[in-house]
Protein backbone atom coordinates (compact mmCIF):
# COMPACT_ATOMS: atom_id res chain seq x y z
CA UNK A 1 0.00 0.00 0.00
CA UNK A 2 2.91 2.59 0.98
CA UNK A 3 4.17 2.03 -2.59
CA UNK A 4 1.09 2.58 -4.43
CA UNK A 5 1.28 5.38 -2.64
CA UNK A 6 4.71 6.78 -3.20
CA UNK A 7 4.03 5.76 -7.04
CA UNK A 8 1.13 7.80 -6.62
CA UNK A 9 2.76 10.97 -5.06
CA UNK A 10 5.76 10.63 -7.39
CA UNK A 11 3.45 10.77 -10.45
CA UNK A 12 1.48 13.54 -9.39
CA UNK A 13 4.99 15.39 -8.46
CA UNK A 14 6.55 14.69 -12.16
CA UNK A 15 3.22 16.20 -13.54
CA UNK A 16 2.90 19.34 -11.73
CA UNK A 17 6.59 20.03 -12.49
CA UNK A 18 6.11 19.37 -16.41
CA UNK A 19 2.52 21.82 -16.15
CA UNK A 20 5.17 24.36 -14.67
CA UNK A 21 7.64 23.77 -16.99
CA UNK A 22 5.19 24.06 -20.12
CA UNK A 23 3.52 27.37 -18.17
CA UNK A 24 7.05 28.69 -18.01
CA UNK A 25 8.37 28.03 -22.03
CA UNK A 26 5.13 28.84 -22.71
CA UNK A 27 5.86 32.50 -21.33
CA UNK A 28 9.03 32.87 -22.32
CA UNK A 29 8.42 32.25 -25.99
CA UNK A 30 5.51 34.89 -25.90
CA UNK A 31 2.47 32.01 -26.28
CA UNK A 32 1.05 34.55 -23.34
CA UNK A 33 -2.46 32.94 -23.87
CA UNK A 34 -1.54 29.49 -23.39
CA UNK A 35 0.49 30.16 -20.42
CA UNK A 36 -2.46 31.87 -18.93
CA UNK A 37 -4.92 29.20 -20.01
CA UNK A 38 -2.37 26.72 -18.37
CA UNK A 39 -1.83 28.67 -14.86
CA UNK A 40 -5.87 29.09 -14.86
CA UNK A 41 -6.28 25.53 -15.25
CA UNK A 42 -4.07 24.80 -12.27
CA UNK A 43 -5.39 27.65 -10.34
CA UNK A 44 -8.96 26.47 -10.56
CA UNK A 45 -8.06 23.88 -7.41
CA UNK A 46 -6.77 24.72 -4.38
CA UNK A 47 -5.42 27.83 -4.96
CA UNK A 48 -3.92 29.13 -1.99
CA UNK A 49 -1.67 25.72 -1.66
CA UNK A 50 1.73 26.64 -1.52
CA UNK A 51 2.99 24.85 -4.49
CA UNK A 52 0.64 26.97 -6.67
CA UNK A 53 2.34 29.71 -6.53
CA UNK A 54 4.72 29.50 -9.47
CA UNK A 55 1.08 29.58 -11.23
CA UNK A 56 0.11 32.87 -9.57
CA UNK A 57 3.47 34.53 -10.69
CA UNK A 58 3.65 33.42 -14.28
CA UNK A 59 0.02 34.54 -14.74
CA UNK A 60 0.38 37.89 -13.59
CA UNK A 61 3.78 38.16 -15.90
CA UNK A 62 1.70 36.69 -19.10
CA UNK A 63 -1.26 38.96 -18.41
CA UNK A 64 0.94 42.08 -18.22
CA UNK A 65 2.93 41.12 -21.24
CA UNK A 66 -0.07 39.72 -23.30
CA UNK A 67 -1.96 43.24 -22.45
CA UNK A 68 1.32 45.42 -23.39
CA UNK A 69 1.12 43.71 -26.47
CA UNK A 70 -2.17 43.26 -27.41
CA UNK A 71 -2.88 47.53 -26.86
CA UNK A 72 0.39 48.08 -28.93
CA UNK A 73 -1.12 46.39 -31.96
CA UNK A 74 -3.95 48.15 -31.47
CA UNK A 75 -1.93 51.59 -32.07
CA UNK A 76 -0.31 50.37 -34.44
CA UNK A 77 -3.35 49.48 -36.63
CA UNK A 78 -5.33 52.21 -35.46
CA UNK A 79 -2.37 54.67 -36.94
CA UNK A 80 -2.79 52.90 -40.68
CA UNK A 81 -6.62 54.11 -40.90
CA UNK A 82 -7.11 51.26 -43.13
CA UNK A 83 -10.82 50.33 -42.17
CA UNK A 84 -9.74 46.90 -43.56
CA UNK A 85 -7.83 46.39 -40.22
CA UNK A 86 -11.41 47.65 -37.95
CA UNK A 87 -12.47 43.55 -37.82
CA UNK A 88 -8.36 43.10 -36.23
CA UNK A 89 -8.57 45.90 -33.68
CA UNK A 90 -12.45 44.78 -32.65
CA UNK A 91 -11.39 40.92 -32.43
CA UNK A 92 -8.67 42.03 -30.13
CA UNK A 93 -10.34 44.35 -27.79
CA UNK A 94 -12.79 41.46 -27.15
CA UNK A 95 -9.81 39.11 -26.33
CA UNK A 96 -8.48 42.23 -23.97
CA UNK A 97 -11.91 41.59 -22.07
CA UNK A 98 -12.45 38.06 -22.64
CA UNK A 99 -8.93 37.47 -20.85
CA UNK A 100 -9.59 39.39 -18.19
CA UNK A 101 -13.00 38.36 -17.70
CA UNK A 102 -11.61 34.79 -17.07
CA UNK A 103 -9.61 35.31 -14.65
CA UNK A 104 -11.60 37.79 -12.42
CA UNK A 105 -13.53 34.19 -10.79
CA UNK A 106 -9.79 33.77 -9.17
CA UNK A 107 -9.41 36.53 -7.30
CA UNK A 108 -7.77 37.86 -5.33
CA UNK A 109 -4.42 36.01 -5.59
CA UNK A 110 -2.11 35.95 -2.91
CA UNK A 111 1.61 36.06 -3.41
CA UNK A 112 3.53 34.69 -0.34
CA UNK A 113 6.81 35.47 -0.72
CA UNK A 114 6.04 38.81 -1.86
CA UNK A 115 3.13 39.60 1.14
CA UNK A 116 0.65 41.19 -1.59
CA UNK A 117 -1.39 40.14 -3.62
CA UNK A 118 -1.00 39.41 -7.52
CA UNK A 119 -1.49 42.95 -9.56
CA UNK A 120 -3.75 42.49 -12.63
CA UNK A 121 -4.26 46.14 -14.41
CA UNK A 122 -7.93 46.04 -15.62
CA UNK A 123 -9.43 48.13 -17.80
CA UNK A 124 -13.26 48.58 -18.93
CA UNK A 125 -13.03 47.82 -22.97
CA UNK A 126 -16.79 48.19 -22.96
CA UNK A 127 -17.05 51.74 -24.75
CA UNK A 128 -13.87 50.64 -27.43
CA UNK A 129 -15.63 47.48 -28.20
CA UNK A 130 -19.05 49.49 -29.10
CA UNK A 131 -17.16 52.13 -30.88
CA UNK A 132 -15.33 49.60 -32.96
CA UNK A 133 -18.25 47.73 -33.46
CA UNK A 134 -19.81 50.30 -35.23
CA UNK A 135 -16.94 51.53 -37.00
CA UNK A 136 -16.86 47.85 -38.37
CA UNK A 137 -19.98 47.32 -38.99
CA UNK A 138 -20.30 50.53 -41.34
CA UNK A 139 -16.69 49.13 -43.19
CA UNK A 140 -18.61 45.60 -43.68
CA UNK A 141 -21.54 47.34 -44.38
CA UNK A 142 -20.32 49.57 -47.53
CA UNK A 143 -18.06 47.28 -48.16
CA UNK A 144 -20.77 44.71 -49.16
CA UNK A 145 -23.01 46.84 -50.64
CA UNK A 146 -20.31 48.08 -53.14
CA UNK A 147 -19.88 44.49 -53.81
CA UNK A 148 -23.20 43.65 -54.98
CA UNK A 149 -22.80 45.74 -58.08
CA UNK A 150 -20.36 42.98 -58.98
CA UNK A 151 -20.67 41.27 -62.41
CA UNK A 152 -18.98 38.09 -60.90
CA UNK A 153 -20.79 35.57 -58.66
CA UNK A 154 -17.28 35.50 -56.05
CA UNK A 155 -18.34 39.22 -55.73
CA UNK A 156 -21.39 38.49 -54.48
CA UNK A 157 -20.35 35.62 -52.42
CA UNK A 158 -17.59 37.56 -50.64
CA UNK A 159 -20.38 40.18 -50.19
CA UNK A 160 -22.49 37.18 -48.74
CA UNK A 161 -19.84 36.56 -46.20
CA UNK A 162 -19.18 39.83 -45.01
CA UNK A 163 -23.19 40.30 -45.02
CA UNK A 164 -22.96 37.40 -43.00
CA UNK A 165 -20.80 38.58 -40.51
CA UNK A 166 -21.96 41.99 -39.98
CA UNK A 167 -25.50 40.39 -38.92
CA UNK A 168 -23.51 38.14 -36.53
CA UNK A 169 -21.38 41.26 -34.77
CA UNK A 170 -24.66 43.76 -35.29
CA UNK A 171 -27.72 42.15 -35.63
CA UNK A 172 -30.30 43.01 -38.18
CA UNK A 173 -28.26 45.98 -39.30
CA UNK A 174 -30.02 48.22 -41.17
CA UNK A 175 -31.27 45.97 -44.18
CA UNK A 176 -28.22 43.71 -43.23
CA UNK A 177 -30.91 40.36 -43.76
CA UNK A 178 -32.52 41.32 -47.34
CA UNK A 179 -29.07 41.83 -48.36
CA UNK A 180 -27.73 38.64 -47.28
CA UNK A 181 -30.57 36.79 -49.47
CA UNK A 182 -29.92 38.88 -52.12
CA UNK A 183 -26.37 38.30 -52.71
CA UNK A 184 -26.42 34.70 -51.66
CA UNK A 185 -29.43 33.82 -54.88
CA UNK A 186 -26.92 36.48 -56.79
CA UNK A 187 -23.48 34.62 -55.99
CA UNK A 188 -25.56 30.68 -56.23
CA UNK A 189 -24.76 28.57 -60.08
CA UNK A 190 -28.36 27.09 -60.69
CA UNK A 191 -28.24 24.12 -62.98
CA UNK A 192 -31.24 22.93 -64.71
CA UNK A 193 -31.52 18.84 -64.90
CA UNK A 194 -32.76 16.61 -67.28
CA UNK A 195 -32.89 13.21 -68.01
CA UNK A 196 -33.09 11.79 -71.13
CA UNK A 197 -33.69 8.10 -72.37
CA UNK A 198 -31.70 7.27 -75.44
CA UNK A 199 -32.63 3.39 -74.39
CA UNK A 200 -35.65 2.31 -76.19
CA UNK A 201 -36.80 0.64 -72.85
CA UNK A 202 -39.52 1.95 -70.37
CA UNK A 203 -38.06 3.49 -67.59
CA UNK A 204 -40.54 3.13 -64.43
CA UNK A 205 -41.57 6.85 -63.38
CA UNK A 206 -40.60 5.85 -60.14
CA UNK A 207 -37.01 5.70 -60.55
CA UNK A 208 -36.80 8.74 -62.89
CA UNK A 209 -38.74 10.61 -60.03
CA UNK A 210 -36.06 9.02 -57.23
CA UNK A 211 -33.02 10.30 -59.70
CA UNK A 212 -34.17 13.86 -59.67
CA UNK A 213 -35.35 14.24 -56.44
CA UNK A 214 -31.98 16.13 -55.04
CA UNK A 215 -33.58 16.63 -51.18
CA UNK A 216 -32.38 12.64 -51.04
CA UNK A 217 -29.27 12.98 -52.17
CA UNK A 218 -27.63 15.27 -48.72
CA UNK A 219 -26.06 17.66 -51.03
CA UNK A 220 -25.01 20.54 -48.77
CA UNK A 221 -23.92 22.96 -51.09
CA UNK A 222 -24.09 26.68 -50.53
CA UNK A 223 -23.55 27.67 -53.77
CA UNK A 224 -24.99 25.45 -55.81
CA UNK A 225 -28.63 24.37 -56.59
CA UNK A 226 -30.42 21.73 -58.98
CA UNK A 227 -33.46 21.70 -60.32
CA UNK A 228 -35.55 19.69 -62.51
CA UNK A 229 -38.24 21.46 -63.10
CA UNK A 230 -37.60 25.19 -64.73
CA UNK A 231 -38.61 28.12 -62.59
CA UNK A 232 -39.09 30.59 -65.44
CA UNK A 233 -38.07 33.53 -62.80
CA UNK A 234 -34.49 32.09 -62.59
CA UNK A 235 -31.56 32.35 -65.19
CA UNK A 236 -30.08 29.28 -65.36
CA UNK A 237 -26.01 29.09 -65.47
CA UNK A 238 -25.58 24.84 -66.19
CA UNK A 239 -27.17 22.11 -67.45
CA UNK A 240 -26.76 18.76 -66.47
CA UNK A 241 -27.96 16.01 -68.86
CA UNK A 242 -28.70 12.79 -67.43
CA UNK A 243 -28.88 10.37 -70.71
CA UNK A 244 -29.57 6.90 -70.38
CA UNK A 245 -28.11 4.80 -73.33
CA UNK A 246 -27.98 1.47 -72.65
CA UNK A 247 -30.17 -0.89 -70.35
CA UNK A 248 -28.83 -4.74 -70.95
CA UNK A 249 -31.30 -7.08 -68.99
CA UNK A 250 -29.85 -10.85 -69.02
CA UNK A 251 -32.05 -13.92 -69.44
CA UNK A 252 -33.85 -15.84 -66.91
CA UNK A 253 -31.19 -18.60 -65.28
CA UNK A 254 -31.55 -21.34 -63.20
CA UNK A 255 -28.50 -22.75 -62.41
CA UNK A 256 -27.64 -26.51 -61.30
CA UNK A 257 -25.17 -27.89 -59.59
CA UNK A 258 -24.94 -31.47 -57.82
CA UNK A 259 -22.91 -32.55 -54.64
CA UNK A 260 -22.98 -35.22 -53.06
CA UNK A 261 -22.03 -35.54 -48.97
CA UNK A 262 -21.30 -38.30 -46.82
CA UNK A 263 -20.71 -38.81 -43.11
CA UNK A 264 -20.54 -41.28 -40.24
CA UNK A 265 -22.05 -41.86 -37.06
CA UNK A 266 -22.83 -43.47 -34.70
CA UNK A 267 -24.26 -46.97 -34.81
CA UNK A 268 -24.77 -48.43 -31.65
CA UNK A 269 -21.71 -50.79 -30.00
CA UNK A 270 -19.62 -54.07 -31.42
CA UNK A 271 -17.33 -56.84 -29.89
CA UNK A 272 -13.35 -55.72 -30.76
CA UNK A 273 -11.61 -57.95 -32.49
CA UNK A 274 -7.98 -59.26 -32.84
CA UNK A 275 -6.06 -59.70 -35.95
CA UNK A 276 -7.25 -63.12 -36.79
CA UNK A 277 -11.01 -62.05 -36.11
CA UNK A 278 -11.12 -63.61 -32.53
CA UNK A 279 -13.23 -61.55 -29.75
CA UNK A 280 -11.20 -59.93 -27.28
CA UNK A 281 -11.63 -59.87 -23.70
CA UNK A 282 -10.21 -57.77 -20.64
CA UNK A 283 -8.83 -59.45 -17.80
CA UNK A 284 -11.91 -60.51 -15.86
CA UNK A 285 -12.62 -62.40 -18.96
CA UNK A 286 -15.39 -59.71 -20.48
CA UNK A 287 -16.07 -59.32 -24.13
CA UNK A 288 -14.78 -55.64 -24.84
CA UNK A 289 -17.15 -53.31 -27.60
CA UNK A 290 -15.99 -50.28 -28.78
CA UNK A 291 -18.60 -48.09 -31.18
CA UNK A 292 -19.94 -49.22 -34.41
CA UNK A 293 -19.99 -46.37 -36.84
CA UNK A 294 -21.46 -46.24 -40.59
CA UNK A 295 -21.61 -44.04 -43.27
CA UNK A 296 -24.82 -42.00 -44.60
CA UNK A 297 -24.56 -40.29 -47.80
CA UNK A 298 -27.12 -37.26 -49.13
CA UNK A 299 -27.43 -36.32 -53.05
CA UNK A 300 -28.01 -32.21 -53.34
CA UNK A 301 -29.06 -30.62 -55.94
CA UNK A 302 -28.54 -26.77 -55.53
CA UNK A 303 -30.53 -24.37 -57.69
CA UNK A 304 -29.93 -20.92 -58.10
CA UNK A 305 -31.74 -18.39 -59.83
CA UNK A 306 -30.06 -15.53 -61.38
CA UNK A 307 -30.87 -12.39 -63.36
CA UNK A 308 -28.83 -9.25 -64.38
CA UNK A 309 -29.39 -5.99 -65.52
CA UNK A 310 -26.64 -3.08 -66.41
CA UNK A 311 -27.66 0.31 -66.92
CA UNK A 312 -25.00 2.63 -69.52
CA UNK A 313 -25.42 6.39 -69.65
CA UNK A 314 -23.17 9.62 -68.77
CA UNK A 315 -23.56 12.85 -67.57
CA UNK A 316 -23.09 15.88 -69.00
CA UNK A 317 -22.74 19.42 -67.78
CA UNK A 318 -22.48 22.44 -69.90
CA UNK A 319 -22.10 26.22 -69.34
CA UNK A 320 -25.39 27.75 -70.80
CA UNK A 321 -23.36 31.61 -70.41
CA UNK A 322 -20.91 30.27 -73.01
CA UNK A 323 -22.84 27.42 -74.77
CA UNK A 324 -19.82 25.14 -74.05
CA UNK A 325 -19.56 21.83 -73.14
CA UNK A 326 -17.76 21.77 -69.53
CA UNK A 327 -17.38 17.95 -69.01
CA UNK A 328 -19.17 15.10 -69.33
CA UNK A 329 -18.94 11.62 -67.04
CA UNK A 330 -19.93 8.09 -67.74
CA UNK A 331 -22.67 6.08 -65.46
CA UNK A 332 -22.97 3.13 -64.92
CA UNK A 333 -24.79 0.66 -62.70
CA UNK A 334 -25.62 -2.79 -62.53
CA UNK A 335 -28.31 -4.56 -59.94
CA UNK A 336 -28.23 -8.35 -59.64
CA UNK A 337 -30.95 -10.78 -58.44
CA UNK A 338 -29.56 -14.03 -57.14
CA UNK A 339 -31.77 -16.76 -55.45
CA UNK A 340 -30.72 -19.82 -54.30
CA UNK A 341 -32.60 -23.23 -52.85
CA UNK A 342 -32.10 -27.18 -52.77
CA UNK A 343 -33.22 -30.35 -52.82
CA UNK A 344 -32.19 -33.94 -51.31
CA UNK A 345 -32.30 -37.31 -52.00
CA UNK A 346 -30.61 -39.39 -48.74
CA UNK A 347 -30.13 -39.04 -45.32
CA UNK A 348 -30.55 -35.22 -44.03
CA UNK A 349 -28.38 -35.75 -41.65
CA UNK A 350 -25.02 -35.98 -43.92
CA UNK A 351 -25.67 -32.20 -44.56
CA UNK A 352 -24.23 -29.40 -42.85
CA UNK A 353 -26.40 -26.34 -41.79
CA UNK A 354 -25.58 -24.41 -44.85
CA UNK A 355 -27.43 -26.83 -46.92
CA UNK A 356 -30.12 -27.57 -44.53
CA UNK A 357 -30.68 -23.50 -44.91
CA UNK A 358 -31.54 -24.14 -48.86
CA UNK A 359 -33.51 -27.32 -48.47
CA UNK A 360 -36.19 -25.06 -46.49
CA UNK A 361 -36.01 -22.53 -49.71
CA UNK A 362 -38.24 -22.88 -52.39
CA UNK A 363 -38.04 -20.93 -55.58
CA UNK A 364 -38.82 -17.43 -56.16
CA UNK A 365 -40.52 -15.67 -59.04
CA UNK A 366 -37.68 -13.97 -60.96
CA UNK A 367 -38.58 -9.51 -60.52
CA UNK A 368 -39.75 -8.42 -63.98
CA UNK A 369 -37.65 -6.35 -66.08
CA UNK A 370 -39.30 -2.99 -65.29
CA UNK A 371 -38.34 -4.16 -61.64
CA UNK A 372 -34.88 -5.05 -62.62
CA UNK A 373 -34.25 -1.31 -63.81
CA UNK A 374 -36.13 -0.12 -60.82
CA UNK A 375 -33.87 -1.79 -58.49
CA UNK A 376 -30.72 -1.20 -60.48
CA UNK A 377 -31.77 2.97 -58.96
CA UNK A 378 -30.08 2.73 -55.37
CA UNK A 379 -26.42 2.07 -57.16
CA UNK A 380 -27.76 4.85 -60.06
CA UNK A 381 -28.41 7.19 -57.29
CA UNK A 382 -24.93 6.73 -55.52
CA UNK A 383 -22.75 6.89 -59.03
CA UNK A 384 -24.63 10.23 -59.61
CA UNK A 385 -24.65 11.84 -56.13
CA UNK A 386 -20.64 11.32 -56.47
CA UNK A 387 -20.10 12.80 -59.94
CA UNK A 388 -22.00 15.83 -58.32
CA UNK A 389 -20.38 16.16 -55.30
CA UNK A 390 -17.22 16.28 -57.83
CA UNK A 391 -18.16 18.13 -60.36
CA UNK A 392 -17.18 22.13 -58.64
CA UNK A 393 -18.06 24.57 -61.57
CA UNK A 394 -16.11 27.71 -60.16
Amino acid sequence: MKKLLLLFLSSAFIIACSSVKQTEEALNTGNYDQAIGIALKNLSTNKHKKGKQEYIIMLEQAFAKAKTRDKERIAFLSKTGNGANLEEIFNIYNQLKNRQERIKPLLPLRILEKGRNANFQFENYNQAIIETQGKLAEYLYNNASELMSSTSKFGFRQAYEDFKYLDKISPNYKDTRSLIEQAHIKGTDFVIVDMKNQTRKVIPKKLEEDLLNFSTYGLNDLWTVYHNNKQASLQYDFSMDIELREINISPEQIREKHIVREKQILDGKKDLLDSNGNVVKDSLGNVIQVDRYKTIVCDVTQFTQFKATQVKGQVKYKDLVTKQLIDTFPLESEFIFEHSYATYNGDRNALDATFNDLIRLRAVPFPSNEQMIFDSGEDLKAKLKEIITRQAFR
